[in-house]
């Protein structure tokens, strides 16, 4: 990579504070790889930013039937239409008691996969726990070097 670092968002939203603790882990494996993202629950994001992120990154849990949460919507349907295409992954978390596991983090995968450069997807058992901090240097690892193999390709959002 060059000495220029990306700017990264991290947008999420948490009920039961798994997803919050697994956004915390994930930007702790970010900061380890050297970059500082910036950190928002989704009611505190203007969705009109998007465009100033290289990279935006989605921590979600899974609603009901595998739904999104209601609050991640406009989220949702902004990068489904943003005219920018970032570099994405979504993150979330889950409970494999039920047959739509993390099917919220699928959703965003699927719409991301479509309209942006998808670069990972991590899914975690309820309450992260240290052992998925190895899962979380991964997930950064592979979101930087789907980066750095594809800026040259994105356009500019930095003179």
């Amino acid at each position: 990579m060059t000495n220029y670092k990306p700017t990264i968002a991290i947008v999420y939203a948490s009920a039961t504070g798994h997803t919050e603790s697994l956004t915390q882990m994930v930007t702790d494996a970010l900061v380890r790889q050297g970059v500082q993202p910036d950190v928002f629950r989704v009611k505190e994001f203007n969705l009109a930013e998007l465009c100033c992120y290289d990279i935006v990154l989605v921590g979600t849990y899974t609603w009901m039937n595998g739904e999104i949460p209601k609050q991640l919507h406009g989220l949702y349907e902004a990068m489904e239409h943003q005219d920018k295409t970032p570099i994405t992954g979504v993150f979330g978390t889950g409970d494999r008691c039920f047959a739509t596991y993390c099917g919220a983090v699928d959703l965003f995968r699927d719409m991301l996969h479509a309209t942006t450069v998808l670069a990972a997807t991590l899914k975690v058992e309820q309450m992260p726990s240290a052992d998925d901090s190895l899962r979380c240097d991964a997930f950064a690892e592979s979101v930087l070097t789907k980066y750095s193999h594809h800026k040259g390709l994105l356009p500019a959002t930095n003179s």
